[in-house]
């Protein structure tokens, strides 16, 4: 008999060939995108494999409903939707999806920067309305990225590439890390290891890359906001809960910071309606992975972890039990 798989949200087809050809694979319904926690929570005890997104809860209640459950293949690179602990405690193997998400998180981090500090976003907005525009060679100064430092927090697969765009902006780069990254590396892009309030005070941005815990919830909050340069900008396409985001608004009231660009906000999938308010804020909504080429490959890329979980021929990417 077919080992079966649930899939969680209604996504692009074709990076589950594989995965559909193997195995009894359930999508949510035609027209549904998807299935509801109560709905999988109904079905789970029928399934070997769970394919659960980033905002999907998978919790005690629900693994404790999944006797046949061997493995969570989570479509992200973050996992905090995830009991892990439980899940190994229970022995069910939890994967993610670091490879295909890191080069597009970096283009994104680079393309909020860019927008934000050449004004790119704002002015586009502007012209569109009659005689909004002062077009003078005083009216519309941004930010210049040459020569100007970055400070990378979490210098993983997604600082890395961030380095390196930013290396090629002809930009000095810093990082704080939870443990310093080899000095291969730091020759590499030429990244100077900082102790966080350091990083904050030197940098003219400051981008978040690292991963969402109990120790980096509200990691950036009105004391490391006042730390920052007055013509600093902030840029996280980490997770929301990072920054205290009432916090960035005050900053930004007071003009403690010159601007932030956002892919994520601490409250879900929309920021505080006060961040609207600001020109000199730039958002998008957790667009960090969305394009067609990376939504085929992390489909793919679940779909390996997976089969090579339960057919051992291949490598998968485990969060825990190692």
């Amino acid at each position: 008999m077919k080992k079966k798989v649930l899939i969680t949200y209604n996504m692009l087809r074709p990076g589950y060939a594989d995965l559909m050809e193997k195995y009894d694979v359930t999508f949510p319904p035609e027209g549904r995108e998807s299935f509801t926690y109560d709905e999988v929570l109904d079905m789970i005890s029928e399934y070997d494999a769970l394919q659960s997104m980033f905002n999907f809860p998978v919790d005690k209640k629900l693994m404790d409903a999944a006797p046949k459950l061997k493995i969570i293949s989570n479509y992200a690179v973050g996992y905090d939707n995830i009991d892990v602990s439980y899940a190994t405690q229970k022995g069910i193997q939890v994967t993610n999806t670091p490879d295909p998400v890191t080069e597009p998180t970096a283009d994104q981090a680079m393309g909020l920067l860019l927008a934000l500090c050449r004004r790119i976003s704002e002015l586009d907005r502007r012209l569109r309305i009659p005689g909004a525009v002062k077009v003078e060679l005083l009216a519309n100064l941004g930010l210049s990225l040459y020569g100007k430092t970055i400070g990378i927090i979490g210098m993983g697969r997604i600082g890395q590439a961030l380095a390196r765009r930013a290396k090629a902006a002809g930009m000095h780069i810093v990082y704080h890390n939870r443990h310093r990254v080899d000095s291969a590396i730091e020759e590499k892009y030429q990244a100077v290891y900082l102790p966080l309030d350091e990083l904050l005070s030197v940098s003219d941005v400051v981008s978040l890359n690292a991963p969402y815990n109990e120790e980096t919830y509200h990691l950036i909050g009105k004391r490391e906001l006042s730390l920052m340069k007055e013509q600093a900008v902030l840029i996280n396409t980490a997770r929301g809960p990072l920054v205290d985001e009432q916090a960035l608004v005050e900053a930004l009231r007071d003009k403690k910071i010159w601007g932030a660009g956002l892919d994520v906000f601490e409250f879900g999938d929309y920021p505080l309606p006060a961040l609207l308010e600001f020109d000199n804020v730039v958002m998008t909504p957790h667009t960090g992975t969305q394009t067609i080429d990376v939504r085929h490959e992390m489909a793919a890329y679940v779909s390996r972890n997976i089969i090579h979980f339960f057919e051992g021929n291949g490598p998968v990417s485990k969060v825990n039990l190692k």
